[in-house]
């Protein structure tokens, strides 16, 4: 089980501009994190839609974040590009079980119980927590 590369960028992402900590156009943001600047241009509208960055039209604009490194979790990117975050399609409102039984299957109980953990874990993880850490973006 993987997040997708389009999560991964979007991680990265909000790495660069909690690293840079001002405003950044999209090129060297792309540049910087290595994503190609029309797929940045697609995240970067994700990001903007959530809440998470800010944008800036005309010669003095870009991006740049809408909160402080330290109130953005990992949870918070994964969410902005995925959805709300569930461990199997059973959770998600729009879903129908294809068991014929009234009860709860016994396995969605479990993948609840996975996916909160899960949850709970990326929430824990702020970009100023990993930031800290070193390494790359």
């Amino acid at each position: 089980m993987c997040i997708t590369l389009e999560t991964d960028y979007a991680v990265r992402i909000i790495g660069c501009l909690a690293l840079e900590g001002t405003r950044r156009d999209a090129k060297t943001i792309s540049e910087k994190t290595g994503v190609t600047l029309r797929f940045s241009l697609k995240i970067l509208r994700k990001l903007v839609s959530s809440g998470l960055v800010r944008s800036y039209k005309g010669m003095q604009g870009g991006y740049e974040l809408a909160r402080l490194p330290s109130d953005i979790t990992l949870y918070d990117v994964v969410a902005a590009i995925e959805g709300e975050y569930h461990i199997n399609k059973c959770h998600e409102d729009d879903f129908v079980c294809t068991h014929t039984i009234k009860e709860v299957c016994r396995y969605r109980a479990v993948y609840e119980e996975v996916g909160k953990a899960i949850a709970e874990k990326l929430s824990s993880y702020t970009f100023a927590d990993i930031l800290d850490k070193g390494g790359r973006i």
